[in-house]
């Protein structure tokens, strides 16, 4: 089963718990690795030994630049108006 996370490094977090934190991409939800375990092995109760692999691939690293502050445009570029059909027609 292969599985897709968001994993956030953040050595400055205010809090510790913010500092490493692993979510879901579509929900942002915390993984539950529990369950994904007991999906894997079914219904029946009882107590498993089990041994998990883990394997992690960087698929993309977003760059963010923290030095600079975020500034949006102060203009946007000019669009040039599209023809109209019966002007393409003639």
């Amino acid at each position: 089963m292969t599985k897709h996370y968001i994993l956030n490094l953040d050595p400055d977090a205010k809090y510790d718990w913010d500092r490493r934190t692993l979510r879901d991409p579509i929900t942002a939800d915390h993984p539950a690795l529990a369950d994904l375990v007991a999906q894997a092995i079914g219904e029946a109760p009882g107590s498993y030994l089990i041994a998990v692999n883990i394997e992690v691939k960087v698929l993309e690293k977003a760059s963010v630049d923290t030095t600079k502050p975020f500034s949006a445009p102060k203009e946007l570029p000019h669009s040039t108006p599209l023809p109209q059909l019966t002007e393409l027609a003639a």
